[in-house]
């Protein structure tokens, strides 16, 4: 009898694990199918965003002027839009913020508009937040409890990441690894996975297209070589760091010339046009892929990637819409090229290395990052990958382009300190210790 009951519970238990399967297949594949048709739609925008920009040149005049119309719309019609990626982590840890559905329709319209006149910006935020909006308001159309909206969101964000770039591994770990620094929700897993998969799948069948780089040669895994790839990811760490803080002084900066935001951004399109004319180039508007296929199939300028994290760090600080990964990607695959030249190893070697480290950096995920990579440029160099993206990752330190992470575990015993903070206060934090030492001399 006693065993006929534990074998009775033992199938209630898989019964209600199959029944919780069902029901996630289901609400992740209403948020794959609605994501892939929205990524494939954007990357198509994007694409006729950048012809019309290439055959129009003086479209960059107008740059100002888009930006400060699109944030016109943020601040009569966005509420806590303007919030962006950080807006979707905070609800995802905590579950008592509000995604307005326009998110979606605000983001697309900016982003599109960034890339058309000229901003240098990328299409992470873009689909994540997409991702976010639309899976909030299907999560609330089914009348999800809290617990379960979070992991909504998580699909949204797995199905947003997954099929902009072509990576649904990738993006379902994304997801579950990028709201807590030093931890990640499992029971996210299978949904986000659902989602991303079908996300990217359904992109692919309306016509999305990805861009596609290559390794051309893997040194073999020699102490040598070992000791050559700590030292790059090492330098990407740092780099991480130099991108992710340019973006928030620059917001900073603009933040302390005017609160206005439409005025903010009429400034910093100015500023884009001011820095195109001043190095003499427009390599560094829009997502900027040509140069990162330059620096997979030959050489860059030696300050590209100082160049694109400035040009990036105004566009994104003035206030104008867009993500960070794709100028991200530029910075850590250009940095890979010329570090290629010291550290004699195959350019594209590590330019991959630096695409992906910098990345990891950048947003503190490093499980995301290495299987990035796998899905980028195949398992050739699988063991080097995995070693930039843990050492970018602890060189990175406690800094990033998402202010509103949470350190659940800090990355060393001895900052512990930074536990269950997140990074926006770790940063005043840090602030204000220097301002401290200043007012001591």
């Amino acid at each position: 009898m006693h065993r006929r009951v534990i074998n009775f519970i033992k199938k209630l238990d898989h019964f209600i694990l199959m029944l919780s399967l069902i029901k996630w297949f289901f609400l992740s594949s209403i948020v794959g199918c609605v994501m892939g048709i929205l990524s494939a739609l954007f990357l198509k925008s994007l694409k006729l965003a950048t012809d019309l920009r290439e055959l129009n040149p003086w479209l960059l005049f107008l740059l100002p002027f888009a930006g400060a119309f699109v944030s016109f719309l943020y601040s009569r019609y966005g509420k806590n839009s303007a919030k962006g990626n950080n807006l979707i982590i905070e609800q995802a840890y905590y579950g008592d913020r509000e995604i307005p559905l326009r998110m979606s329709v605000l983001v697309f319209l900016g982003t599109f508009l960034t890339h058309l006149f000229g901003g240098s910006a990328g299409r992470e935020g873009t689909a994540v937040q997409m991702g976010g909006s639309v899976s909030e308001f299907i999560g609330r159309l089914f009348k999800l409890d809290k617990h379960d909206m979070k992991i909504i969101l998580m699909c949204g964000i797995s199905s947003g990441f997954g099929s902009v770039f072509g990576t649904p591994l990738a993006g379902t770990i994304f997801a579950v690894e990028v709201i807590a620094i030093g931890y990640m929700h499992y029971e996210a897993l299978i949904p986000s996975f659902m989602s991303a998969f079908i996300g990217d799948y359904v992109a692919t069948l309306v016509g999305a297209t990805h861009s596609h780089y290559h390794i051309y040669s893997v040194p073999a895994v020699t102490p040598i070589n070992v000791i050559k790839v700590i030292v790059a990811a090492a330098i990407f760490g740092i780099m991480s760091i130099i991108f992710s803080e340019g973006v928030h002084i620059s917001k900073s900066l603009f933040n302390r010339i005017t609160k206005n935001a439409v005025l903010k951004s009429f400034i910093g399109g100015c500023m884009v046009i001011l820095l195109t004319y001043i190095f003499d180039t427009r390599e560094y508007l829009g997502l900027g892929l040509p140069m990162i296929k330059a620096a997979f199939d030959g050489h860059v300028p030696k300050y590209s990637f100082i160049l694109k994290t400035l040009f990036t760090s105004v566009t994104l600080g003035a206030g104008f819409q867009g993500g960070e990964v794709t100028p991200i990607f530029f910075v850590g695959s250009t940095l890979g090229n010329i570090l290629s030249n010291i550290l004699l190893l195959p350019a594209s070697f590590l330019a991959a290395l630096g695409l992906i480290s910098v990345f990891c950096g950048a947003t503190n995920t490093p499980i995301s990052s290495f299987i990035l990579g796998i899905e980028m440029f195949g398992s050739h160099g699988v063991v080097f990958m995995f070693i930039a993206c843990i050492v970018s990752y602890l060189f990175s330190g406690h800094y990033g382009i998402y202010t509103s992470q949470r350190v659940y575990k800090s990355k060393s015993r001895m900052l512990n300190i930074y536990n269950e903070k997140t990074l926006k206060d770790i940063r005043e934090l840090k602030i204000k210790r220097i301002l401290m030492k200043q007012g001591e001399h």
